[in-house]
């Protein structure tokens, strides 16, 4: 607990993995690391050294000229911690002893295959089970000494030739508290009909019980584990289904297969119609085995599938994939260098850090929990909103234009240069930069954004509201054709474009720009009010207030640079602005009540069966589920679940990470997410206890007695022999290999460029030229 991790010092603070740091921080140990004043000591070997922070010495049996010793283990060489292997280790020296030993620490089912049998306590599997359906986190530790190994051996040897026959020491039990943040932000994804998947590194019944805890399953819904078996000389791949919902669990049935063969049209299926509600859970062995023995059942354990545990960072991007193959736009949350590929895969990576993840997701959260998952899918609908609204509206702007040019041409007149500057500057640039800054709606819908542009509704809402517009500049065209003081433009070839026609396009076209602008910038389900957006508001009013002064009662200025020739009758000016006013209420009740309404309705239910076949594809094996009433299989054996535990030994495993949920939000993933874990060691032949509450009352083991010959924990008190000096565990290593025989250096040169330490610095070509 004290030497096997990967904490380092960074500016005097201890910095590392959480789960590192609450382990070493409740042996009350201290870390020292040489510091850059050794560095220039390249003939010294300095190595990272834990010790007590109490005085505690060891009585040195093996060198005379130091009666006493204080207690200290220096740390030689690491191994870190691999996904894959689901373990890590270091090699280290106990000051004083004469020879090195291993330390080892992992997933309990890889270090106990490690270890040797007669050292691992019958109950392990039993213990392991109580305390996983818990959910607590469970890291096993192991030993080993190596006798017969001096310090340049320590750093050629691989972990491949240490890791073995290790000697089974405990179980490191720590509890992962649910983030108060999780379980409302799961809740409020259920609610809006998105699906939450647990994808980790844990122990499966870990994951259940997190799982569980954070409502990603419900409480009356089954979990049907799915455990896969690779083929064997005398047995082909198997696939074995079973309720996980107690201890006893009821295996569902099997499933057959021969390696060059997928028919499983033999397969005994039932289901327990009670509870048609159930979801699939299995780890990254039973994937491998059934990705390549069984991939015609890949897509029902995605469209079902609730937790995947033991997963490798391979696995995780492969999951993702096939998920989106089924048609799910998936978001990832990650926070670990083991993330990166799912966390690129995914439609939307999220980072809940600002390590390596950060570099691969196109979001980093500054919160450590994934209370920004719904921030990011509320701004998501948000912008894809803001963005058909703006596409829209500009398409709608320069239709109105057109059909104003048009009107004009057909009595060989156009729009002045003025006029062009106005709408576009003033009206149409300043309302598409505020049109943008309104914010995502505070709530999470069920109802989604339209997928394409090219769909039915955004097509149909361009060709209606284009309508209106046309209908109303036509009317008013032809309308003040009809007043008795009116007098047709004459075109002349001064390009004197100053006509009651234009006057009357013109002024009623303002309004029609701003109409659309209002109509378009939609607020509920996916954004807030244009009442929020206050420089939005703010630019409706002075462009509509700037509008009616130039159609009502312009500045001389005004007419002369827009070159205009007003109605005589301040009357006929107010009902161009009525008018533009009964343009903008027709224009919103079609868009908000006919389209987004009724049309939305239809259009939905006429399209349903062909985006379900089509696009979503996981709606079409969804309703295969639900029809085929014979699926999963089911029969009536029962079976252990230290079973699975046992099967689990044998499968691949990495860390812990999260698919729009995660289970380091539990706080037990490599990062700050961790809010709070209470470590404890226990031995697996004990029976633990569960108490109601957390583990602040359970006892902290602050020392680990390994073997009483090995070495000694006890606080002694001694003090330091006074007169001698400082006796370290640079100078313990020294004489340790003096005596095996370690050559001296043959030059006081230093070996490596800048008089870097040796034990920081240097390969294993450089070890064999010292």
């Amino acid at each position: 607990m004290a030497s096997c991790h990967s904490i380092t010092k960074i500016e005097g603070e201890l910095s590392g993995d959480p789960l590192d740091l609450k382990m070493f921080e409740s042996t009350d140990w201290e870390l020292n690391e040489p510091g850059e004043e050794d560095t220039t000591k390249f003939d010294v070997m300095a190595p990272t050294v834990v010790h007590p922070k109490q005085p505690d010495v060891v009585k040195s049996t093996h060198y005379e000229s130091f009666q006493y010793t204080p207690f200290e283990v220096g740390i030689v060489r690491q191994f870190t911690f691999s996904s894959n292997l689901q373990r890590m280790s270091i090699i280290a020296r106990t000051l004083g002893e004469d020879h090195f030993s291993l330390y080892v620490k992992g997933s309990p089912e890889m270090i106990a295959s490690l270890c040797l049998s007669n050292t691992v306590p019958v109950d392990f599997h039993e213990v392991l089970l109580r305390y996983t359906q818990h959910g607590y986190r469970v890291i096993a530790l192991a030993w080993k000494m190596l006798p017969k190994m001096n310090y340049v051996k320590t750093q050629r040897v691989t972990r491949d030739q240490v890791e073995n026959e290790l000697e089974f020491l405990g179980l490191l039990v720590m509890e992962n508290r649910l983030k108060p943040e999780t379980a409302p932000v799961i809740r409020q994804l259920n609610q809006a009909d998105i699906r939450t998947i647990m994808v980790t590194g844990d122990n499966m019944l870990t994951a259940l019980s997190v799982a569980r805890d954070c409502e990603m399953i419900g409480g009356n819904e089954k979990v049907i584990l799915v455990d896969g078996y690779n083929p064997t000389n005398s047995a082909p791949a198997t696939i074995k289904w079973m309720y996980a919902d107690n201890t006893k669990i009821e295996p569902v049935a099997e499933m057959y297969t021969e390696v060059d063969s997928l028919d499983s049209s033999n397969t005994l299926i039932k289901i327990d119609e009670d509870n048609q509600k159930f979801h699939f859970a299995l780890t990254g062995k039973s994937w491998a085995v059934i990705k390549q023995y069984f991939p015609d059942i890949l897509p029902k354990l995605a469209v079902r599938g609730a937790v995947f545990a033991r997963m490798s960072p391979e696995q995780k991007a492969q999951l993702v994939e096939v998920l989106q193959e089924l048609g799910y736009y998936v978001g990832m949350c990650g926070d670990g260098a083991n993330d990166c590929g799912a966390l690129k895969t995914a439609h939307a990576g999220i980072s809940l850090s600002e390590a390596e993840a950060s570099v691969a997701s196109p979001f980093t959260s500054k919160q450590p929990n994934i209370e920004c998952v719904p921030t990011v899918i509320r701004s998501g609908r948000a912008t894809l909103t803001t963005t058909f609204g703006i596409f829209k509206y500009m398409a709608c702007y320069s239709l109105i234009q057109f059909t104003s040019v048009l009107i004009l041409y057909w009595i060989q007149a156009n729009l002045t240069d003025f006029g062009f500057l106005y709408i576009d500057l003033v009206v149409v640039v300043t309302l598409s930069i505020t049109f943008s800054r309104t914010d995502a709606f505070d709530k999470l819908t069920r109802q989604q954004v339209p997928a394409s542009l090219m769909s039915a509704q955004p097509i149909l809402s361009l060709m209606l509201q284009t309508a209106i517009q046309v209908v109303f500049q036509v009317g008013a065209f032809l309308y003040i054709q009809t007043e008795p003081w009116f007098e047709a433009f004459v075109p002349n070839e001064e390009d004197d474009y100053a006509s009651y026609e234009f006057a009357t396009i013109f002024c009623i076209s303002l309004f029609q720009y701003i109409s659309l602008a209002v109509v378009f910038s939609k607020g509920h389900p996916f954004r807030k009010t244009i009442f929020s957006n206050r420089l939005f508001l703010g630019n409706i009013i002075i462009v509509v207030a700037l509008s009616a002064w130039i159609t009502i009662y312009p500045l001389p200025f005004m007419v002369d640079l827009l070159e205009l020739r007003m109605p005589p009758y301040i009357l006929f000016r107010v009902l161009i602005v009525i008018a533009g006013g009964i343009n903008f209420l027709l224009s919103i009740i079609t868009e908000s009540f006919v389209l987004d309404g009724y049309i939305r309705k239809r259009i939905g239910e006429a399209t349903e069966n062909c985006i379900a076949t089509k696009q979503y594809q996981y709606m079409v094996v969804e309703k295969e589920m639900v029809d085929d009433s014979e699926w999963p299989p089911v029969d009536q054996l029962t079976s252990d679940l230290t079973n699975l535990l046992r099967n689990e030994s044998s499968g691949t495993a990495n860390a812990a990470f999260t698919l729009t949920s995660d289970h380091g939000n539990r706080a037990s993933s490599s990062d700050s997410k961790l809010q709070q874990v209470n470590a404890f060691a226990v031995s697996p032949s004990s029976q633990p206890s569960f108490p109601t509450e957390n583990l602040e009352s359970s006892p902290v083991l602050k020392r680990v007695s390994l073997n009483d010959a090995h070495v000694h924990l006890d606080q002694s008190g001694f003090p330091a022999p006074s007169g001698e000096p400082p006796y370290t565990i640079a100078d313990d290593l020294t004489l340790m290999e003096e005596s095996l025989g370690f050559p001296e250096p043959r030059s006081p040169e230093p070996l490596l460029p800048g008089g870097d330490n040796i034990f920081e610095m240097q390969t294993s070509h450089e070890m064999t030229a010292l």
